[in-house]
C-alpha cells in the first residue's frame, strides 16, 4: 500500500503560498532568495524518483502543467515530473491535458483511499494546501516532509489552516539543507 506524502515549502510563519515567484501573489518568490545546499536538491530529487504518482489540486496541477512541459535541462527529474502518473482533484477542471493525468475528486476520500492500494511508491502532494487539509480532515495524510525556509512573509495560504479538529504528529527526521530545515512529520 502506498503512502500519501505531503512535501511543501514552508515560511515560519506556515505560509506555503507561492514560493516560487508566481505574479499573482505581492509576497511569491520567497523560497529561492536562501541556499537550500546539495542536501535540500537530493532531497527532492530522491523524493519524486521514489514516487509512484504525483496529486495534486487544481491551481498547483494548472501551475505545474503549465511550466514542466516546457522545460530544459531538467534531466532525470524534469523527465519523471513529465512522465509521472498525475491525479487532480478537482470539480472544475474539465480537461487534464499534461501527460499521464487524470481528473478525480467526484468522491476524493474513496478516490484517494484507493489510489493508495493501486500505486506502487509514494503519492506525492507538493502546494495543494486545500487538497491537503482536506485529506487531514480524513486521516489520509502518511507522512508531511516540511522544508522550513528562515523567513516570515506575513500573509498568504497557510498548510495548517482552521480546521475542525486537532491532529498530533510525530517528529520522524530533521536534516540541515542549507539554510533550511527538512522536518518530516507522521501522524501521531
Amino acid at each position: 500500500m502506498s503512502k500519501v506524502v505531503v512535501s511543501e515549502f514552508i515560511t515560519l510563519d506556515g505560509v506555503i503560498d507561492s514560493p516560487g515567484g508566481e505574479p499573482e501573489f505581492e509576497r511569491s518568490g520567497w523560497a529561492f532568495q536562501f541556499e537550500r545546499g546539495p542536501e535540500g536538491e537530493k532531497f527532492k530529487f530522491d523524493e519524486l524518483i521514489a514516487a509512484g504518482a504525483l496529486l495534486l489540486g487544481r491551481i498547483t496541477y494548472e501551475a505545474f502543467a503549465k511550466a514542466w512541459p516546457t522545460m530544459r535541462g531538467t534531466g532525470a527529474f524534469g523527465e519523471k515530473m513529465n512522465s509521472i502518473p498525475k491525479y487532480v482533484a478537482s470539480r472544475t477542471l474539465e480537461r487534464a491535458d499534461w501527460n499521464n493525468s487524470t481528473i478525480i475528486g467526484a468522491d476524493l476520500v474513496k478516490e484517494v483511499a484507493e489510489l493508495k492500494g493501486q500505486i506502487e511508491g509514494d503519492i506525492l502532494i507538493n502546494g495543494s494546501g486545500q487538497l491537503v487539509r482536506s485529506l487531514m480532515e480524513h486521516d489520509l495524510i502518511d507522512e508531511y516532509r516540511l522544508q522550513l525556509f528562515p523567513v516570515v512573509v506575513g500573509a498568504g495560504k497557510r498548510l495548517f489552516g482552521d480546521s475542525s479538529k486537532s491532529s498530533a504528529l510525530r517528529l520522524a527526521d530533521t536534516v540541515k539543507a542549507g539554510e533550511t530545515l527538512i522536518l518530516t512529520y507522521h501522524p501521531a
